[in-house]
């Protein structure tokens, strides 16, 4: 909020005062920064690794059938609902519709999990988020890759077939979390065999940041392989790899990471307003895609948990904290950024923005209210 308050108030004096040309040089550094490739190549995998180590497979195998269909058949069921419904709005094509809605679809879990922190919630109800939020962000991703080779053809990424592009989403998918399931099994037979602390941290971080590279190298979802890899060490790590002490250090360098890069990255996000072109029909489209993502994010919690709700109990409040507490992210704006040059890119990305920043200051500042507003009726006499 203090990046983009600041970004707004440089905007607005540039405007009464054209002779400054502030803005111009603020627009012109800050497009010389990759955001993109500043996070999809390097922040994230440290972020999600970090993310990761702080949720328990054991909790995660009690609630794996609604991650999973929630990471699937909702990011599935949201791309589309946005896509058809972006595509009526601004006037686009269908296919670079559900690019859109491809990008905007998964949960940020940087966001997520910094929410989850401060909110107390139930335990069930916090690993089904948390869960989800990692998860589906590795599908997203996956999907917009298979999408963006159809709607923004270029070069060598041209449009495939649909045999060609289901062998790209298991390619990636399975083969990220091969791969963050080996490289982290490695790790732990490695940290088994000593008992150092400080080299313990430095390959915790070699794990998670070399093996991004990796994956990306071997075109395979890095996002996927970073969970994975985090799942594990977090887990089977820290009980039969570790020692106490090295635990708490490994867990205080991680929880350090992830404040510093949370920090860094929001800030980015809020003076990243100077690479987006605004103007009257674009913040319209915007501002009517905030609704329809957050229809697109009900109907993606709703549909998995109806579907599950015969067979299993679920926490009271899990639709609307869930729905409300999908908060979109850098993620969403660094794959807008990473689009191919083209007409329609411009309409995305700044729909993208506004509905990301809807999100960070509106969903992120009330969701801990609704969360504890429904944790006290929860505790209310029925009746």
């Amino acid at each position: 909020m203090v990046a983009l308050v600041a970004s707004f108030a440089v905007i607005v004096t540039d405007a009464v005062f054209p002779s400054l040309t502030l803005e111009e040089e603020i627009r012109a550094q800050v497009l010389e920064v990759d955001f993109s490739d500043a996070l999809l190549e390097g922040m994230l995998g440290l972020l999600l690794f970090a993310g990761a180590l702080h949720v328990k497979l054991s909790d995660l195998r009690r609630d794996w059938i609604v991650i999973f269909m929630m990471a699937t058949i909702g990011v599935g069921l949201s791309t589309v609902i946005v896509g058809i419904g972006f595509s009526w709005i601004a006037g686009m094509p269908l296919i670079a519709a559900l690019v859109f809605g491809a990008l905007i679809s998964p949960t940020d879990p940087v966001a997520v999990l910094g929410i989850l922190r401060e909110t107390d919630l139930s335990k069930s109800l916090e690993t089904k988020i948390a869960g989800e939020s990692l998860f589906n962000d590795g599908v997203g991703y996956v999907v917009f890759l298979v999408l963006v080779g159809f709607a923004f053809p270029a070069g060598d990424q041209h449009a495939t077939g649909l045999a060609d592009a289901a062998t790209l989403f298991v390619r990636e998918a399975l083969g990220g979390a091969v791969l963050g399931l080996a490289l982290g099994w490695l790790t732990f037979r490695v940290m088994r065999r000593i008992d150092d602390y400080s080299l313990e941290v430095l390959i915790t971080l070699g794990l998670a940041f070399g093996g991004y590279e990796l994956a990306v190298w071997l075109h395979v979802s890095a996002p996927i392989m970073a969970v994975c890899a985090g799942l594990l060490i977090g887990d089977i790590g820290t009980r039969h790899g570790m020692s106490e002490e090295t635990r708490s250090y490994v867990e205080a360098f991680w929880k350090l990471v992830d404040e510093i890069l949370n920090a860094v990255l929001f800030l980015m996000i809020g003076f990243e307003v100077f690479a987006v072109a605004l103007d009257v029909d674009l913040l319209m489209s915007g501002v009517l895609a905030i609704g329809l993502a957050l229809l697109a994010r009900l109907s993606a919690v709703a549909v998995p948990v109806l579907m599950l709700r015969p067979f299993r109990t679920f926490s009271r409040g899990v639709i609307p904290i869930m729905t409300w507490g999908g908060l979109k992210g850098g993620i969403s704006v660094a794959l807008a950024l990473s689009l191919p040059d083209g007409e329609w890119k411009p309409t995305i990305l700044s729909a993208t923005y506004i509905v990301v920043v809807f999100s960070i200051i509106v969903q992120g500042l009330t969701v801990s209210w609704l969360a504890e507003r429904t944790a006290r009726q929860s505790e209310l006499p029925r009746g």
